[in-house]
């Protein structure tokens, strides 16, 4: 049980009224129409929460990853749309905070502090290169003083209305995994065009995008890191962004379980609430369970990042994304089944958590590759 103090405390029912205000009561609608929320980021923005994990010194709030998966549950518990929107702002600021020089951050960090509604990035998968990273085809070339990119992202996160993203090129494929690089691209650049807006399933107000470039300028000085960091700088962010996701999921799975009591609290048949019915009492009983399980797990790699075990910490997020985006998903189908008929239609929510809940077992990494990278990690022995 995580005790918390008084400011974080306050953060936390901030968050909560930002929610009631704002989020939860547009969230069907937004999956409708599949459109951007920008109310959510203007609301974020406004009450400092849209770039958490933005360093203090650049004018951010710097929350600890456990405050962070806290605030990403209570907002999914709502709306997960909008809870990715925050995700995809900080895995596209990470790779510059961990990777980025004193003068690139100098160029790119202070843009996103106090209100700024500045949206970021990253613009790793390609249509050929999911979990295979190392099977990307985007090329950067170095001429002069810019980098020359050829090559082609899809179901880029918040890709079509990012004001700057990171985006992972071979600078020399021979190497493999050491010839990936990572640059700062921005809206604008030369060479830089926007494909379809992807119709998904799930979490439908958000924006994933296709970003093509050709003969795409990015000056060399957007280089994060020296050329072949690409690769290792990626993984740092992801093993973070797996995080998010399991904090993410664990919101979704919350508030699924809320909704399907209270409605079995109230929902009379054969002459007396359903949730007098054993049946209901044992279903409710399992997806509890598993919730706080979940919750307890995400809690632990989170307080794991922030105590500076970040290998370890690796496996613990890896274990808690599958873990929690798979409870997600039992959940929300179980608290579709409570309700029945009334489950399966768009008048009530749980049917949106179902489908938003689908692809938290997909991104960031499929939870079969999880479970690889769990499995290789408390399997093999260390190297030395």
């Amino acid at each position: 049980m995580i005790k918390l103090n008084d400011e974080q405390r306050m953060i936390i029912d901030s968050v909560r009224r930002i929610v009631a205000r704002e989020i939860a009561p547009r969230a069907a609608e937004l999956d409708e129409t599949a459109g951007f929320p920008q109310y959510a980021v203007d609301a974020f923005a406004a009450n400092g929460v849209l770039n958490c994990l933005l360093p203090a010194q650049y004018g951010g709030v710097e929350l600890s990853m456990l405050m962070f998966s806290m605030v990403l549950e209570e907002i999914a518990k709502s709306c997960a749309a909008s809870a990715l929107v925050l995700i995809a702002q900080t895995d596209g600021t990470l790779p510059i905070i961990h990777g980025g020089s004193q003068a690139l951050k100098e160029k790119y960090l202070p843009r996103l502090s106090g209100e700024s509604r500045q949206l970021a990035a990253v613009a790793a998968t390609e249509p050929s290169a999911g979990s295979d990273i190392l099977s990307l085809r985007t090329r950067a070339v170095r001429k002069g003083d810019k980098y020359i990119i050829n090559g082609q992202k899809c179901f880029i996160t918040n890709g079509s209305v990012a004001d700057f993203f990171v985006v992972y090129a071979y600078t020399d494929p021979s190497k493999k995994a050491r010839g990936i690089s990572a640059f700062v691209a921005e809206k604008g650049f030369p060479g830089l065009s926007y494909g379809k807006n992807e119709n998904k399933m799930g979490m439908r107000g958000s924006i994933n995008s296709e970003l093509i470039f050709e003969d795409m300028e990015v000056p060399a000085e957007n280089l994060i890191g020296q050329e072949g960091d690409g690769f290792a700088n990626l993984m740092q962010t992801l093993s973070l962004s797996r995080l998010m996701c399991a904090s993410q999921a664990v919101g979704i799975a919350r508030g699924a379980l809320r909704y399907a009591i209270d409605y079995a609290r109230q929902r009379v048949q054969f002459g007396k609430p359903i949730s007098s019915l054993v049946p209901i009492q044992f279903m409710i009983a399992d997806m509890a369970a598993g919730v706080e399980s979940a919750r307890l797990l995400t809690h632990k790699a989170a307080h794991m990042f922030d105590d500076g075990q970040a290998e370890e910490a690796g496996t613990f997020a890896a274990m808690a994304k599958f873990t929690a985006s798979d409870t997600a998903m039992r959940v929300t189908t179980d608290a579709v089944q409570i309700l029945g008929g009334y489950g399966y239609m768009k008048d009530y929510p749980v049917e949106r958590m179902m489908r938003d809940a689908k692809l938290t077992q997909i991104y960031t990494g499929t939870n079969q590759i999880m479970r690889l990278v769990a499995g290789r990690a408390l399997s093999l022995p260390p190297e030395n």
